[in-house]
């Protein structure tokens, strides 16, 4: 699908608010709201939108303590690669899991309570799922940048 400068600018303005009524959209692109609409339901259709969530404040929720845990598996045959994401995609406390080239296979991104909740996690859960060879972790210190929020 070609976007054109109306669909990149109302991805824009979703990415930036998505409760915004397609009223208020309208409003800012001179289009009609029957316009929009049909528009947002095309970029839905073509599965340009993918999905609608609401991004929840880690620190409130208890959940302000983020590591990314570097993963190296003991082979790289493509059954152990399989298990391994089939085991990591249902741990909660893993917001983000990349396969990646480099000294490692994978890099998450976790989110626990504290210090001691990550420990937990990572003897209770990490460790024991199969085809783990090691794995480092890296602590946040600090969030300089985190957007969602893709540049068309």
């Amino acid at each position: 699908m070609t976007l054109d400068s109306t669909d990149k600018k109302i991805l824009f303005l979703l990415q930036t608010d998505s409760k915004k009524t397609t009223k208020e959209l309208s409003l800012k692109l001179n289009l009609s709201v029957t316009a929009v609409y049909e528009r947002i339901k095309k970029l839905e259709r073509e599965g340009v939108i993918d999905k609608y969530v609401a991004l929840i404040n880690r620190s409130k929720a208890e959940r302000g303590f983020v590591v990314f845990c570097h993963l190296k598996l003991i082979q790289h045959t493509k059954e152990f690669l399989t298990k391994f994401e089939s085991e990591v995609v249902k741990l909660k406390e893993v917001l983000e899991c990349h396969h990646v080239s480099g000294d490692y296979d994978y890099i998450l991104k976790i989110v626990v309570k504290d210090m001691e909740a990550y420990r937990e996690f990572l003897v209770t859960k990490l460790t024991t799922l199969q085809h783990i060879g090691s794995t480092h972790s890296t602590f946040m210190i600090s969030e300089v940048k985190s957007t969602t929020v893709v540049d068309i």
